[in-house]
């Protein structure tokens, strides 16, 4: 397929001491200093036809006006930005304890031939779906050897 992604945080070769203690601060502070409704990754599917792309990202908690989308020079840019906050009051309304997360994340995808004037992107439940189909310069053409 034309469309060559990689997943860098499933490289099973990197034994290095920086993913060990990236590992150990995550499982140490895993309760309560991180955000568990968005991590620092956009879980994406992207599915290739020979008319479109379709990438599907998976955006939980994120407000539709916080997500940006830009197609420049072969690349797909999808950036968005997660604030949450949250009170707890006891029976007199008094507040006990607050939480404030914020979190900007960006992903890259290069996704060629496409028909910029044509792309079409939809948010709904968390699940952002951008279609970018291909221009018609980007036909595949056989070509037969003599």
């Amino acid at each position: 397929m034309a469309n060559d992604l990689m997943n860098r945080q499933n490289d099973l070769m990197d034994f290095g001491a920086g993913r060990f203690f990236n590992r150990l601060a995550r499982s140490f502070f895993a309760d309560g200093f991180q955000a568990p409704e968005f991590d620092d990754t956009m879980r994406t599917d992207i599915k290739e036809s020979d008319q479109a792309y379709v990438a599907t990202i998976d955006l939980p908690g994120v407000d539709k006006k916080n997500l940006q989308i830009d197609y420049q020079n072969d690349i797909l840019t999808v950036s968005a930005k997660s604030e949450q906050k949250t009170d707890e009051r006891d029976e007199n309304d008094q507040l006990v304890h607050r939480e404030r997360h914020y979190g900007q994340f960006s992903r890259q995808y290069q996704l060629p031939n496409v028909d910029q004037a044509k792309i079409t992107a939809k948010y709904s439940a968390g699940v952002l779906t951008i279609t970018l189909p291909k221009s018609a310069a980007a036909t595949k053409h056989q070509i037969e050897i003599q």
